[in-house]
């Protein structure tokens, strides 16, 4: 099922104003994160123009506007509103005419104002929008936001990944999201992950049950969102498989088309695995820095046996 966004949200998230209250704005769905600014399609070229997007008009739009006729503006307003179109915005407080208004109120198109500049609100407006309408699914782990690295832990049920978290969040670093995690799309380069609002800043520990770590632990151990940036997959020991000791290969797993570096991390009794999950972000983010210990270990190795093969000679 495609993504959509109320106009309502948009209205209460960048705090709009809206001139048409008459038209029914929860009936207004926008299904494209991309906006338009329609320039050249208000002077009369209309090919490729996409009214089913957010239309915004600024400074320049709006004085030009201004230079036409009253039976010119009409005859525009009329070629670039449609009833697909899910919402005209104003911006810097600008205030469109009677008859912008008069035909937005006919074909139900709501006409919406702002006070940021026209620049800001595209800005913002598209960053939103890619949010909300990334593709999304819903994976079973936790994310918490460890050293500003969002760390994925995955597993088997009943495996530990919320007892890891709960330790983390004692430790200074911040729950995302517990049991789901919702995964949002927004680039070929990055994973959003965010809470259902059903479990939001809730935790679930076996014995216990439910735990509230915003009310618990204070507002500065939760976050609303975190791209994922590595992902830990807990798994029970097997004494018979051959586990990483070394790192110099990453491994991957994929979510939505994008790989993100995956460490499996087997259990067994005596582990710590807050502190491994907070030296796997902080090893994460040393490499991302260009940093990489396992080949540095590599190129010691290589030295010291070229250096042997030196004294022999």
């Amino acid at each position: 099922m495609a993504q959509t966004v109320a106009v309502k949200e948009l209205i209460e998230k960048f705090n709009l104003t809206d001139l048409t209250p008459e038209i029914d704005i929860k009936k207004k769905k926008i299904t494209k994160p991309d906006i338009n600014r329609p320039a050249i399609q208000l002077a009369g070229f209309l090919e490729n123009y996409d009214a089913t997007r957010v239309q915004i008009i600024g400074f320049v739009e709006y004085s030009y506007l201004g230079s036409l006729t009253p039976e010119q503006r009409k005859q525009r307003y009329e070629a670039v509103m449609t009833e697909d179109t899910p919402c005209f915005i104003f911006a810097r407080d600008l205030k469109p005419g009677d008859i912008f208004l008069g035909l937005a109120r006919s074909k139900g198109v709501p006409v919406l104002v702002s006070s940021l500049e026209t620049s800001n609100l595209m800005a913002e407006v598209i960053k939103w929008l890619n949010v909300k309408l990334a593709p999304c699914i819903s994976v079973h782990g936790v994310l918490v936001d460890v050293y500003g690295e969002g760390l994925l832990i995955t597993g088997e049920s009943g495996i530990g990944k919320s007892e890891a978290a709960l330790e983390l969040i004692k430790r200074g670093h911040r729950l995302v999201t517990d049991d789901v995690v919702e995964i949002r799309k927004v680039s070929d380069d990055t994973l959003v992950g965010s809470a259902p609002d059903i479990t939001k800043h809730l935790i679930e520990l076996r014995g216990i049950g439910i735990v509230d770590v915003k009310m618990l632990f204070g507002v500065s151990c939760v976050k609303e969102t975190q791209n994922i940036d590595l992902v830990i997959r807990l798994e029970e020991w097997d004494r018979d498989k051959d586990y990483d000791r070394i790192g110099l290969e990453e491994e991957y797993t994929e979510y939505l088309g994008n790989k993100v570096v995956c460490h499996n991390i087997p259990i067994r009794p005596g582990r710590n695995l807050a502190i491994i999950c907070e030296s796997a972000a902080v090893n994460h983010r040393q490499k991302m820095m260009g940093y990489n210990a396992a080949q540095e270990l590599y190129n010691r190795v290589q030295q010291s046996m070229r250096k042997r093969e030196e004294e022999e000679e």
